[in-house]
């Protein structure tokens, strides 16, 4: 991939941005459980991050995807992983298909909104017996006079407690699972609406995340991206997007792990030197630095192929695989030098620790992923 002046100088922003408005507040922000996403994403939206590939008729930027890339990379440098998956939600899994596919009354009324920072949104697909499964969801939105009346609920909803509306896939005929799925606006402050208290996580302690409740909720039938029927193969398409911007947050971050890690070794006194004088340590640091770099070239192949027009779901589906499984190999392997320390729930190994292990899960799980690649490599059903 080759990087322009103006990637480079969106990572400089991003870069300063992630400095000085958000890693000074991220402990609060997970100490709290959540972060002031309306006030962040008006900064965002100011700047013109929330839409960097977005036409620029609604607000964006009409940019190629390169860019919302250099803009994933530089949120893994976000001290936590909690607010930079909140950012995801909103650039790279709510908005893709309403962009690509939306009436322009809907991409007016939302997307515009969304990517000024004025907005907030969801994704709402995952269901509490439906998470990777996506064909298995139970949500249904049924036709009466103009509208959708949608019954259903919705699990593990990212920026839910605190969303203005959310891209929720229902389904919305008796055609086979494939073929019955339709992706609809809903507002939060509709009718019959409601949301579960905050799930208590393991990590990710700073995205606020939910259970939405939907009952004989109303919404216009124009509030339809695209065709009904067509939600699953958006959807899919969607998952493209989501699978690089997911992978894309992890390479920063773990670097930033290992160097801590580095760092402290160095001054760690055991046995008469420090831990970082063992060679075994440095050259697993090595090693996991390598991997490191061989994930990043992944992605950005990926995306440079993406940018081309390429179907590249086996590049994203690998990266997002690799992405999992590193973030929870780095920051394990690299807790074990810190020792007791490394135990501590403060400790920003630890928080890694935490947060990382949700990426061989979110967005499809780690045998997800590897059901997608035995098909595509002609294994059979995988």
């Amino acid at each position: 991939m080759i990087f322009t002046t103006e990637h480079n100088e969106l990572r400089r922003t991003v870069a300063r941005f992630v400095e000085e408005e958000i890693n000074p507040h991220v402990d609060a922000w997970e100490e709290a459980g959540i972060f002031p996403a309306h006030e962040l994403f008006k900064k965002m939206g100011d700047l013109g991050l929330l839409g960097i590939s977005k036409p620029e008729e609604y607000g964006g930027l009409g940019l190629d995807y390169s860019y919302e890339m250099v803009l994933a990379e530089e949120l893994g440098g976000i001290n936590c992983g909690g607010v930079p998956m909140g950012i995801s939600v909103q650039t790279n899994m709510a908005t893709p298909a309403l962009a690509r596919f939306g009436s322009d009354e809907l991409k007016r009324e939302f997307l515009a909104p969304a990517i000024a920072g004025d907005m907030v949104c969801s994704i709402a697909v995952s269901e509490p017996h439906a998470g990777s499964d996506v064909a298995a969801i139970s949500t249904t939105a049924v036709k009466d006079g103009d509208d959708y009346v949608i019954n259903g609920t919705k699990m593990w909803i990212t920026n839910s407690t605190q969303a203005d509306f959310l891209c929720l896939l229902a389904n919305t005929g008796d055609a086979p699972a494939h073929k019955n799925k339709s992706l609809i606006v809903v507002p939060t402050k509709s009718k019959g609406v409601s949301f579960s208290e905050k799930l208590n996580k393991l990590g990710m302690r700073s995205s606020d995340t939910a259970q939405i409740f939907l009952d004989d909720v109303r919404v216009p039938q124009r509030h339809l991206i695209g065709r009904e029927g067509d939600g699953f193969r958006m959807q899919m398409m969607q998952f493209q997007e989501e699978r690089l911007c997911a992978a894309m947050l992890g390479p920063k971050g773990m670097t930033n792990t290992i160097q801590a890690t580095i760092d402290y070794a160095r001054d760690r006194k055991i046995f008469g030197g420090s831990v970082l004088d063992n060679q075994v340590v440095q050259y697993r640091l090595a090693e996991l630095q390598t991997e490191v770099e061989a994930l990043r070239a992944l992605i950005w192949h990926a995306t440079e192929a993406y940018v081309n027009g390429e179907d590249v779901t086996k590049l994203a589906t690998m990266a997002k695989l690799k992405a999992g499984k590193l973030a929870r190999e780095v920051p394990d392997a690299c807790l074990q030098y810190w020792g007791g320390m490394g135990f501590m729930w403060d400790n920003p190994v630890s928080r890694s620790y935490r947060d990382g292990r949700l990426t061989s899960i979110g967005g499809g799980s780690d045998e997800t992923m590897l059901r997608i690649l035995t098909r595509m490599m002609g294994m059979g059903n995988g």
